[in-house]
């Protein structure tokens, strides 16, 4: 007798198919059993307005959730910088798959890196695209502090129409998360990968959540296959940083965890921090370091421990929104 389908619930969206799909595969891999992909429309995808008009946190996971909640469907898979940081009691976060790319990408006209395209002034100021505050007062701060000048626009829509921007000439460049370009197969259309020393990603960005109900031990246990422990404690101590800055995740936060290593041997994990208004006139970006986390408990206090200190440097003043 066949087993039934598991069934993984998944946005509509072409990013969202595209990694959902290849989660179905390592599950069909894993488990011997076939998975269906269960499309959900969220409020997210349906509003047209700007993600800091519409509250930004959960609105891409709410109906996914919801719909796990009532068992239609088994798990969901999520782009985990869009999960907010409270844990459902009633879901378990089954696991976080090795990380892609956590960088943010440019798309430019004429092939045009970042620094070239600030300071071509053939049209003026540089028009560069985005639906995030995070990267608006990260990229404003940078040209503020090298005498460049360039706008930052509020854009929204998927991969395509986002490129479709620069490529109708509406925009000089549109910046993308690196690692939905590379799920999408639209690598191709990048012109710089921006480094985290210039824009600090947002937090969980390039890694993917794996859902399930708490109380479905079996398939948890299976999915827990697929979890990667240095991927987790990065994206847990990066979680814990916006947590602790009660800032929902379209705010204007930036960060990223990394590993330290000693030849092969890793010794460290580093964790920085950014929080900044948009129009990048003021930036309070830190970094502390500690041992490799091996609980969740360790991670997140690491999170803690560099949001007390940002917040002890202003931080609080400076994100347009609040959690509450």
């Amino acid at each position: 007798m066949t087993e039934r389908a598991y069934r993984l619930g998944t946005r509509r969206s072409r990013l969202a198919m595209a990694q959902s799909g290849q989660v179905a595969e390592a599950v069909r891999e894993l488990t011997g059993r076939p998975v269906e992909l269960v499309e959900i429309t969220t409020y997210g995808d349906t509003s047209r307005e700007h993600l800091t008009q519409i509250g930004g946190t959960g609105v891409f996971v709410a109906a996914l959730r919801e719909a796990l909640a009532r068992g239609e469907v088994d798990f969901a898979v999520h782009s985990l910088k869009d999960l907010p940081t409270a844990q459902p009691a009633e879901l378990t976060l089954a696991a976080v798959p090795v990380r892609e790319d956590p960088r943010d990408a440019l798309v430019a006209r004429d092939g045009l890196t970042f620094t070239e395209l600030a300071a071509d002034s053939r049209k003026g100021a540089a028009r560069i695209g985005t639906g995030s505050p995070r990267r608006m007062a990260q990229l404003n701060a940078y040209a503020r502090s090298h005498g460049i000048t360039i706008e930052t626009v509020p854009i929204r829509g998927n991969v395509d129409t986002r490129i479709g921007y620069v490529e109708n000439g509406e925009l000089d460049a549109v910046v993308l998360a690196a690692a939905g370009l590379n799920r999408v197969g639209r690598s191709d259309a990048v012109t710089d990968l921006l480094s985290v020393d210039t824009v600090l990603p947002a937090p969980g960005q390039g890694a993917l959540a794996i859902e399930c109900a708490a109380d479905n031990a079996s398939l948890a246990a299976a999915l827990a296959e697929l979890d990667d422990p240095y991927t987790r404690a990065a994206v847990t101590a990066e979680r814990s940083l916006l947590a602790a800055l009660e800032a929902g995740c379209s705010a204007p936060v930036g960060a990223l965890a990394d590993l330290l290593a000693d030849g092969q041997i890793v010794k460290e994990m580093r964790l920085r921090g950014v929080v900044g208004t948009t129009d990048g006139s003021s930036l309070v970006q830190l970094s502390t370091t500690g041992p490799v986390p091996e609980t969740e408990t360790q991670a997140m206090a690491l999170g803690r421990e560099l949001a007390a200190e940002m917040l002890a440097k202003g931080a609080a003043g400076l994100m347009g929104e609040r959690a509450l």
